[in-house]
């Protein structure tokens, strides 16, 4: 078997996410499948590149080697795809490619930048990774990226890119079934969900780590589940569960959101853009960092604003702790 450049990308993947469950859900992939790409390759090269562990991978002596020399190689080949489809879309028109993580203050930024940028076409792409979107916006994939990071979980932001803060510090809520012995309150205590299971997606960045942390200090240690939010809710309702959620996060029927005490989780909520990544959009040159940089900003930090009233609980707890959010135009 022959080396191509989505096997070295694999390859990074894995060592940068440190585990063959996390790189495949970047990659768009199964593990199943990464597992047996990863032995093909290892087969194909005659030694194993990474050590299987129970708390992941880690690179060989000779996965350290052939990794010094395959990110070189994927960022000239990014460099190349760049360059080519920034004279594609020269040609084609201005266009505005957005990355984001999950948050309720989408639906009213993409409808913000239509009614700006009414020639522009704007294009959404999601997951669940801050990282693997910025890697994108660094390869010249993506023009701008909307992401959160986790308190205590650094980003690994790719050099070059220009970064704004939205909100230095969001608070994030809890999710519990409506009946729960807790949901009645208006706060609620980290030790009322000492015997809950907790519910966790690790393939979003940072975020089992946050947690783990968040619960170590307050001294608990309950059971675990690992899973997607969608899995999540549906366990939440029914009272198996319980999950850390955004706090513009809106309630059903059968489950409430609600602040812990303290705030213990916290996340950054940034957007990150390349030098220049607007020129292509048809916006013209303004404050900011970076070209246009300012107007796309602002029509974020007014459709989070929008999304922060909508949400009754985040309302109340903005009041309380008197946030400029209510009453700034940035956050």
């Amino acid at each position: 078997m022959e080396l191509e450049v989505r096997h070295l990308r694999a390859l990074c993947a894995i060592a940068d996410a440190g585990s063959l469950h996390k790189a495949a859900r970047q990659l768009g992939m199964s593990q199943p499948s990464l597992t047996t790409q990863l032995r093909r390759i290892e087969n194909s090269l005659g030694a194993e590149l990474f050590s299987r562990e129970r708390t992941g991978c880690r690179p060989t002596l000779l996965g350290h080697s052939v990794l010094s020399r395959a990110r070189p190689l994927i960022a000239q080949m990014a460099v190349l795809v760049s360059e080519a489809r920034a004279a594609a879309d020269r040609s084609a028109g201005p266009r505005l490619r957005i990355g984001s993580t999950a948050s309720r203050a989408l639906a009213g930024w993409l409808r913000r930048l239509r009614e700006r940028l009414p020639d522009t076409d704007i294009s959404l792409q999601m997951d669940v990774s801050a990282n693997a979107l910025l890697r994108q916006v660094a390869a010249g994939g993506l023009d701008v990226a909307f992401v959160h990071e986790v308190e205590g979980c650094p980003l690994r932001v790719p050099p070059g890119l220009d970064r704004r803060v939205l909100v230095e510090r969001e608070p994030q809520f809890i999710s519990l079934a409506r009946d729960h012995p807790a949901a009645g309150r208006q706060i609620v205590e980290l030790a009322d969900l000492a015997a809950d299971r907790w519910m966790i997606d690790p393939t979003v960045d940072g975020e089992w780590d946050g947690l783990r942390r968040v619960l170590s200090a307050a001294g608990l240690n309950p059971p675990v589940l690992h899973g997607d939010y969608l899995t999540a809710s549906s366990l939440i309702a029914v009272g198996e569960a319980v999950a850390p959620c955004q706090p513009t996060s809106v309630p059903r029927e059968d489950m409430v959101v609600r602040p812990l005490r303290d705030d213990p989780l916290g996340v950054r909520l940034l957007l990150f853009s390349r030098p220049g990544a607007y020129e292509g959009a048809g916006i013209a040159e303004g404050g900011g960092e970076g070209p246009g940089g300012a107007e796309v900003y602002a029509d974020l930090a007014a459709a989070y604003r929008e999304a922060a009233s909508q949400a009754v609980v985040y309302h109340q707890w903005l009041t309380r702790n008197k946030s400029p959010l209510l009453h700034t135009p940035a956050a």
